[in-house]
């Protein structure tokens, strides 16, 4: 819904209804590609978002035309107060939804049926116990796929995003479709996207076509079918036929899908990003503490958005270290 202001429209035409909203910095695992080796420098307790103060900032944007937010982290679930922050968002005329390793999650099924957040994002990199710890440095494989199937049954809407890397995962690209087989979730391939400490180069990246070759090496043509996109996705979707989950494909490096971006970002320190890449920052949690109003500063993060993934419109411009180090890591951006 528009309002006579609307000030989530940026300067390309794009009105931005979906905001995710990072709560916290910590997490439970140290997963390579979203975390640094040596840690991160966590932003003091008092610079981060009280649940009133989320509160107060999803409602004025909700004012304002979203109608989507998701909660991220970090991993949300490990905030103390994700109860009371589910409660108050709950009552705001948003789909809630959430992102998570999973880890605990079989702690908070009933809340999170309480709130109405029927869709869940999993993170799992790999369906193989020894490369789960590689990757998150941490032993908690079988939790979180018995918390998966866990989440199937109880009724949620499941999707398991998987960061790909080559050399390290692509050869689960297959075991992961097959995944979809009897369980009726979505797998989620990612390219992997460049951050502050991450490691990032090309040539670890799996593109969309190189996954597209797996799967065309592994299954007849007649047996792989092309899904309809939701408006604003950020996916390509596919199925195999007779499965009872699908697939998707993120591209956000070789097929960026920044025409039709309808997404904002919150960090759990109250800085508002109007791009995953972009290194920019908008605080809104100073102007909200001192009583004025957020929304100018909103407008005019929204209408300094560039057009392609925080003004990288080509892969030598990616590449460029001095463009995205100056990004925060992952895990305090918010997933």
């Amino acid at each position: 819904m528009k309002t006579e202001q609307n000030i989530l429209q940026d300067s390309h035409g794009r009105d931005h209804a979906y905001l995710r909203i990072s709560l916290i910095e910590r997490c439970n695992l140290r997963c390579t590609y979203c975390m640094p080796e040596e840690g991160v420098k966590l932003s003091p307790k008092s610079h981060l978002m009280t649940y009133e103060e989320i509160y107060a900032i999803a409602k004025t944007f909700v004012k304002h035309g979203v109608t989507k937010i998701r909660l991220t982290g970090g991993e949300p679930l490990i905030r103390k107060d994700i109860p009371i922050i589910l409660e108050k968002l709950a009552t705001l005329p948003v789909e809630l939804s959430i992102t998570s390793n999973a880890v605990i999650i079989d702690k908070f099924i009933d809340v999170l049926k309480a709130n109405g957040v029927k869709k869940i994002n999993v993170s799992l990199d790999s369906l193989d116990a020894t490369k789960f710890k590689h990757i998150t440095r941490r032993h908690e494989f079988q939790k979180v796929y018995d918390n998966i199937l866990l989440l199937v049954k109880e009724g949620f809407t499941v999707k398991v995003n998987a960061v790909l890397m080559k050399g390290f995962n692509d050869n689960e690209i297959i075991n992961f479709i097959n995944f979809t087989k009897d369980l009726p979730i979505s797998v989620r391939f990612i390219e992997f996207m460049p951050f502050d400490g991450n490691k990032w180069d090309l040539s670890k990246m799996v593109s969309y076509a190189e996954v597209m070759t797996y799967v065309n090496n592994a299954f007849a043509e007649d047996k792989v079918e092309r899904l309809q996109d939701a408006p604003n996705d950020t996916s390509k979707n596919y199925k195999i036929n007779g499965y009872k989950g699908s697939f998707a494909i993120i591209s956000s490096v070789t097929n960026p899908f920044c025409d039709s971006c309808n997404r904002l970002r919150l960090t759990a320190n109250g800085q508002l990003k109007n791009c995953l890449f972009s290194s920019g920052e908008s605080d809104l949690l100073t102007t909200l503490r001192a009583g004025e109003s957020i929304e100018p500063i909103i407008q005019k993060a929204v209408q300094a958005k560039f057009k392609v993934r925080g003004d990288m419109d080509t892969l030598k411009k990616l590449q460029e270290p001095k463009l995205h180090n100056n990004n925060r890591s992952m895990i305090t951006i918010g997933g």
